[in-house]
């Protein structure tokens, strides 16, 4: 019972959104008491908690399998951020905003984990490009990692980015090739152009 309230509970708040999604919507959509879902978390924040680290697992695992596939890292990058886009529905809802927001608290922690998570990751795909020819050799391996995952949070800012302007998939396109076009060599601009026209 505690995964299927996890799941829907899940599903909702990236659908629409942490603040708006109520302890009673969770259990009418479960065919539940609210009473049962007070059974398992004690209250919505603790929910939201235990959302939170589970969709978080759930990305993570997938991109490690992406990263296990040892592609160019070109096509790694892209990959990613296709499978990131499938798992976060994260367009009317904007529900990192809002969990930023109403949830301060959770928001930081999960931050600090996604940033530990994709700093790796990106320092990684980068000693990876620079040995392949795809990225200079003089970029600053740390510097452009930690400014990738500023990007990635930055434009989820909903003041900044209103998303009757830019849809999320656009902001993401956008800021992949801002990143891969500021690193790339000219071997790595023929790999990035062929992705940009097979999307």
């Amino acid at each position: 019972m505690k995964e299927k309230i996890l799941f829907n509970a899940s599903e909702m708040f990236l659908n629409f959104g942490f603040k708006s999604v109520t302890m009673d919507d969770i259990a009418n959509t479960s065919g539940i008491s609210k009473k049962t879902i007070y059974a398992h978390f004690k209250n919505k924040t603790e929910l939201v908690v235990a959302v939170t680290l589970n969709i978080f697992d759930v990305v993570k695992k997938g991109i490690d399998v992406i990263h296990e596939q040892q592609q160019n890292p070109i096509i790694e990058l892209f990959e990613i951020k296709r499978f990131v886009m499938e798992h976060l529905k994260d367009e009317k809802s904007s529900p990192q905003y809002q969990l930023q927001k109403y949830y301060p608290k959770i928001f930081k922690n999960l931050k600090l984990k996604q940033f530990d998570v994709m700093h790796g990751l990106i320092k990684e795909n980068l000693m990876k490009g620079i040995k392949q020819n795809l990225y200079r050799k003089t970029i600053d391996i740390d510097f452009i990692g930690r400014i990738y995952f500023q990007g990635m949070t930055g434009i989820k800012n909903k003041d900044l980015f209103p998303l009757n302007n830019y849809s999320m998939l656009t902001l993401t396109n956008y800021h992949l090739e801002y990143h891969l076009r500021g690193i790339c060599t000219s071997k790595g601009l023929e790999e990035l152009n062929k992705q940009l026209t097979n999307q």
